[in-house]
């Protein structure tokens, strides 16, 4: 059975690899705090804040985040993909979540405002209704993805090939149109 813990707050600790597992975390507040080094096992967290965390590199299989935000976290190369897929909700603001993963998840109406999201993996990802709010999508992978309704319009760096993706209604800025021609080889000026 997992330890319970309820409207409680966390910081500036420094959690080891198995430091949270088997827990379950609701209306907490993580401030300061590094799980780089953790290997996340059955843990919930509902209704939870993370603020300036570092989960870089961390492993977060089997986690449970259900109405979930990070504010200026650390979290690159972070594997979301395994995350249990019930409830999964989760808003992202002032983080850097280079070469993370969230193929195949289902986000629909997920925010990522001033957000760093170089060569992410968003394959196969349901993206409908997701905001990228004035983010860094160098290189980010939309390859199968769903991006019905989706606003990229104050995004930039993005490459999306609208014939491997679905973008039916997805906003986007005139100035980064470029984006959605990159593979046409032409000079838009």
């Amino acid at each position: 059975m997992a330890d319970y813990f309820l409207q409680q707050e966390y910081n500036d600790l420094r959690y080891l690899r198995e430091d949270v597992n088997h827990k379950e975390f609701e209306q907490c507040v993580f401030r300061n705090c590094d799980f780089s080094q953790c290997n996340f096992i059955a843990v919930v967290f509902i209704d939870c804040r993370f603020v300036d965390c570092n989960f870089n590199s961390s492993k977060i299989n089997h986690v449970a985040l259900r109405t979930v935000s990070f504010e200026r976290c650390q979290i690159q190369d972070v594997n979301f993909a395994m995350c249990d897929k019930l409830i999964f909700e989760i808003v992202f603001t002032d983080c850097v979540l280079d070469f993370s993963k969230f193929y195949t998840l289902k986000i629909k109406g997920t925010v990522f405002k001033n957000c760093s999201l170089i060569a992410v993996d968003f394959m196969s990802t349901d993206l409908t209704e997701v905001v990228f709010e004035n983010c860094d999508l160098y290189r980010a992978e939309f390859s199968k993805a769903i991006a019905n309704k989706a606003n990229f319009s104050s995004s930039y760096n993005y490459t999306i090939d609208p014939e491997q993706t679905k973008i039916k209604k997805a906003v986007f800025s005139l100035q980064e149109v470029k984006g959605l021609l990159f593979k046409h080889d032409i000079t838009i000026q």
